[in-house]
């Protein structure tokens, strides 16, 4: 099991980026968080298989329709806590 956090800037608030990458990491069975930061930017934090989040990371570089994503930040983590399903946080 590989943890990443995601930083992710662009367009990404206010056009369902949020609900785009949970119903995307539901998708490939990650687990962690998505939620929005006061800066304009989005942090996801997953959890799963390599390959996984391999093919997570490709489609979230895209996002949803009206989105814009100029840049993506991708840090492994080395301890998180324990996720048990992938949600939004408010």
């Amino acid at each position: 099991m590989k943890s990443v956090e995601i930083i992710v800037s662009g367009r990404v608030q206010g056009v369902g980026y949020r609900y785009f990458a949970y119903s995307k990491a539901r998708l490939y069975q990650l687990k962690g968080y998505v939620k929005n930061l006061g800066n304009g930017k989005v942090k996801i934090i997953a959890s799963g298989d390599e390959s996984n989040l391999r093919e997570f990371i490709n489609i979230i570089r895209k996002g949803p329709d009206y989105s814009w994503v100029h840049n993506l930040e991708v840090r492994e983590l080395t301890a998180i806590g324990e996720y048990h399903d992938f949600s939004i946080k408010y």
